[in-house]
């Protein structure tokens, strides 16, 4: 883990194991994806930021789990499910989503396919 990331984590450090898997799943899974840290998100990238990882409260404060991250991924459609905490268009069909993840096991198989073809739609973006 670089100097960087520990410093992102400094006020949340019980939240890096949910980081560290998550970064191990991106990095297995996809090639050539880069990873940038900034002072408030964690960045994926292809040829372009693909997922971020931030302590956005997605959610109320009141529905938050003491530890999370906000998982957040951009595709061409809205996905609808109940894991989604929040969707916004910024652009026309470039829907970013955000995901807050309290678990290890919430990094699964549906959330890794978001991000998969979060990875793809960057890819292709011109």
């Amino acid at each position: 883990m670089t100097p960087e990331v520990l410093f992102f984590f400094n006020q949340n450090p019980e939240a890096i194991p949910l980081y560290t898997a998550l970064e191990e799943k991106i990095l297995s899974e996809m090639d050539d994806v880069s990873v940038k840290v900034s002072k408030t998100q964690i960045s994926f990238s292809n040829r372009c930021n693909f997922a971020f990882v931030s302590f956005l409260p997605a959610r109320k404060a009141k529905d938050r789990p003491e530890t999370y991250i906000t998982v957040t991924f951009g595709l061409g459609y809205r996905v609808d499910s109940p894991r989604i905490d929040g969707a916004v268009e910024p652009y026309p069909n470039r829907w970013t989503h955000h995901v807050l993840v309290s678990h290890i096991r919430e990094i699964d198989g549906e959330l890794m396919g978001w991000i998969r073809e979060a990875a793809a739609f960057s890819a292709g973006k011109r």
